[in-house]
């Protein structure tokens, strides 16, 4: 693939450099945010050789590419003059105003998602040394478990941190501000007062101590303040002293604001979520688990996927684990096995190819291969898939499976299915929910959902 002459084509077809806005990509695709959408030439963008289909949601207009998107967007941003260091935003003159949810969907997915690889490595490195643990391979006093322990755990342990910094990017303020206040929340001394119980206050205002680690939410909606205290800073203050006195004001003002307000309300809140997750899950396992193992796929057909990743690591932070996770991770085994129906079906030699590339891509996790050259197109796998994730994700939920880490999709799901305790009923749940998505999908879309045509 010759990914600059692909840059070009879309950038060409998406209005020219100069209806951009920003652009960014995710595991498959590129993010454009347009001044005018209408400029856009979707149809002929959807014929392009390269591209798998075109998404608009969430107030940004997503090129589906695949595996080669990373490439794509380095080759976008030379183009544009865009470097890898710099903002990806070009120019918000004459770009229209997002509702409300488009402007939270781009928020949560621009500050999560550029941690979200390594999010996923540290997840499954975690899932390893559960098994290396539980088959007696290492003991958790060895230092080659805690050396690759710390590995596994120190994103999320330091979440406030990384997320501080990529949220200022995002809110366009100084970055390393916004990570030094996500830094103080889980600063060793107020972590071991937390610990001891100790009461403590500020200028005589009590501060109502709680655990940051592994926390995302109160670290996001103070970056937005701080960004909002940073510009009233930056009116008040000569230019002459702003290096040193617009970080001094910023820091001054929001660190003890977080602490006193932002901190513990934004906690209650993910309490909040923790507690609804689990009283629907709790109400109805068997309707939560076949409505979202069968539409699950839907909601990453319009890319809106990522803005759950917040609720995910709000469950693992507030109950250790997390149910939603584990039946959303049996939807891929789903949409696999309607590709490799489609594989066994079909005569043609490319598409059978296709089928193959498209269905190990969906293996290791990504699944729009999957959808936007097979499932989609010819509809009758997608309906294939959809029972068969339902029928596996009501199994999921009704079991009690649950994951326990942050990490891979497909088959690098299984690591994060192991209970730090040892291996549990959630691992082995898995294995039958994913096996029976995939069989169940593979057999209807062998049978109804294509012919040896591929059509």
């Amino acid at each position: 693939m010759d990914h600059k002459k692909l840059a070009e084509e879309i950038i060409e077809k998406v209005g020219g450099a100069s209806n951009i806005i920003s652009i960014t990509n995710c595991i498959t695709r590129l993010r454009f945010v347009l001044k005018d959408e209408k400029l856009t030439q979707t149809a002929q963008l959807k014929e392009t050789k390269g591209v798998l289909g075109v998404a608009i949601q969430g107030g940004q207009y997503q090129v589906i590419i695949g595996n080669e998107v990373a490439n794509v967007c380095a080759a976008a941003k030379e183009i544009l003059g865009i470097s890898e260091d710099m903002p990806t935003q070009i120019d918000q003159e004459g770009g229209k105003k997002d509702t409300l949810f488009n402007r939270f969907f781009k928020t949560i997915s621009g500050c999560v998602f550029p941690t979200l690889g390594v999010m996923i490595a540290a997840g499954i490195i975690k899932g390893f040394l559960s098994v290396l643990t539980s088959t007696g391979v290492l003991t958790a006093d060895s230092g080659t478990y805690m050396v690759l322990y710390a590995a596994s755990d120190v994103l999320l342990y330091f979440f406030p941190i990384v997320i501080g910094f990529s949220a200022g990017k995002v809110f366009q303020c100084n970055p390393y501000v916004t990570a030094l206040i996500g830094g103080s929340l889980v600063y060793p001394t107020m972590i071991s007062a937390y610990n001891a119980g100790t009461a403590l206050t500020f200028l005589g205002i009590p501060i109502a101590l709680t655990s940051y680690t592994n926390s995302i939410f109160p670290i996001i909606v103070a970056s937005w303040a701080a960004s909002k205290v940073e510009k009233f800073a930056k009116k008040i203050i000569p230019n002459i002293l702003q290096l040193m006195f617009v970080p001094c004001f910023v820091i001054i003002i929001m660190v003890p604001l977080t602490f006193l307000a932002i901190g513990p309300v934004m906690n209650l809140v993910s309490g909040a979520l923790a507690t609804a997750t689990m009283a629907i899950f709790n109400t109805s396992p068997l309707f939560a688990g076949l409505l979202l193992g069968a539409f699950w796929q839907v909601i990453v057909i319009f890319g809106l996927h990522y803005a759950f990743i917040p609720v995910l690591i709000s469950n693992f932070t507030t109950m250790g684990s997390d149910p939603v996770n584990a039946v959303l991770g049996v939807t891929v085994f789903a949409l696999c096995g309607s590709a490799f129906g489609y594989v066994l079906k079909v005569k043609d030699k490319e598409k059978k190819a296709l089928g193959v590339s498209s269905l190990v891509s969906g293996l290791l996790g990504v699944t729009e291969p999957i959808i936007y050259s097979i499932a989609l197109p010819l509809k009758k796998p997608f309906v294939c898939a959809f029972v068969g994730g339902g029928i596996a994700g009501a199994i999921t939920a009704v079991l009690g499976a649950r994951t326990y880490g942050f990490g891979g999709a497909g088959l690098l799901a299984g690591p994060v299915m192991i209970n730090p305790a040892g291996i549990d009923s959630s691992f082995t749940t898995w294995l039958i929910a994913s096996s029976v998505a995939f069989v169940i999908s593979a057999i209807l879309c062998f049978l109804f959902g294509t012919n040896k045509e591929g059509k």
